[in-house]
């Protein structure tokens, strides 16, 4: 069985600590000083969890307005397919 490099035990549960312990132990990575950080990187990043959980927002929000403008989208053409088979009368 292969040995990890990484000297950190971390739980299963938080993956965001994983990836950045292996970002710095592996690769040399260090996280940028908060100061460092200017206009979308200061909100969305993956070196704090206040960034992490801003990703995670944004991507739940663009699945919610899809499908919402999917469901309107879908409702709209079989309402005017309906219009269509009735005819004018």
């Amino acid at each position: 069985m292969p040995i990890s490099p990484v000297k950190i035990r971390i739980p299963l549960t938080s993956l965001g600590h994983l990836v950045t312990s292996v970002k710095t132990q592996l690769f040399g990575i260090k996280a940028p000083d908060p100061t460092e950080l200017t206009g979308l990187k200061k909100y969305f990043n993956s070196y704090t969890l206040k960034g992490r959980r801003n990703c995670v927002l944004a991507t739940y929000g663009i699945l919610a307005a899809a499908a919402v403008a999917y469901s309107v989208h879908r409702r709209n053409k079989k309402e005017n397919q309906t219009a269509e088979t009735d005819g004018p009368q």
